[in-house]
């Protein structure tokens, strides 16, 4: 299935969640007002959404004056990709991380924090921004964001869920079509359902993005690199703030944790990501040398 269709699907799956929720905790009314609300959270989703996320993490844009650099490379991977350079943002966190964002390649972002521009080096900063390069190529971006909707929404379906219980005082709403047990289960599973979404999304892609990211940069052991000092920064300095319903779009999940939490990561663990680049390496050098 293409981006595009599960772009489509998911917008759909939003707006029909959305009806039912209403339907369930306001009868005829609640239906009515829930289609609006999809309806107005649709055309956000698809045409805003790139500007929500970049807003939720007070990002700037980073002139070429700044960062010329930075510039630099976006634009030799942009031209060697074939696709227009992407507008490029500063988060202002010491944390080490970055994420690509927009409609698709002519309405594309890439957000790095200032953690990362002063932790890397040219080129796992290439690698890194390869990386990002490669989800605008792949058109994942939108889907991503939209992702990010969805979970948002579904959070916020629980939070309507955990108020409907509260103002009922555990006893059935007239209105509603739901026992309280029925309501209680909701607002535990709709998060649930968020992170499973987000799990099926972005963990296929980071492999893709990495193994793309590495023929753009022009040497996977690049991003490679940079992953291994983006885990060690990242456990010393997490980035604050961090949403869930966002933590998908990152290169490094700023949410990632040990254990069973791990289970749960929205990203594919480092270590497997790093040992896939370096046999993409390997490969790459057979490839080039001559037997024998």
């Amino acid at each position: 299935m293409t981006n595009f269709l599960k772009t489509t699907f998911l917008l759909v799956l939003l707006t029909l969640l959305l009806i039912w929720c209403g339907s369930l905790l306001g009868g005829r009314e609640g239906m009515l007002f829930a289609f609006f609300a999809a309806v107005a959270m649709n055309f956000g989703a698809y045409w805003f959404s790139d500007r929500m996320v970049l807003s939720l993490y007070r990002a700037q844009p980073l002139s070429e004056e700044e960062a010329p650099e930075v510039h630099e490379i976006v634009r030799r991977l942009a031209d060697k990709a074939g696709i227009p350079p992407p507008r490029i943002c500063l988060l202002p966190s010491a944390s080490a991380n970055a994420f690509a964002t927009g409609r698709g390649p002519r309405h594309a972002a890439i957000a790095v924090t200032h953690g990362i521009v002063t932790l890397l080096n040219q080129e796992e900063l290439e690698g890194v921004l390869g990386h990002e390069m490669s989800h605008i190529l792949n058109r994942d971006i939108l889907l991503s964001t939209v992702v990010a909707t969805l979970a948002g929404a579904l959070g916020m379906i629980a939070g309507m869920f955990r108020w409907s219980l509260h103002w009922s005082g555990g006893e059935r709403d007239e209105r509603s079509q739901m026992h309280p047990i029925m309501l209680l289960l909701f607002s535990i599973l709709m998060p649930l359902a968020a992170t499973l979404i987000q799990l099926a999304i972005s963990r296929s892609r980071e492999y893709e993005a990495d193994k793309r990211g590495g023929e753009l940069c022009g040497n996977p052991l690049y991003l490679a690199s940079a992953l291994r000092k983006i885990e060690a920064a990242s456990a010393r300095t997490p980035l604050r703030d961090a949403q869930p319903a966002t933590a998908h779009l990152f290169i490094m999940n700023p949410l990632s944790g040990k254990g069973w939490s791990a289970l749960f990561s929205t990203h594919p663990p480092v270590g497997d990501r790093i040992a896939r680049l370096e046999d993409q390496s390997r490969c790459s050098i057979r490839k080039q040398c001559p037997e024998g």
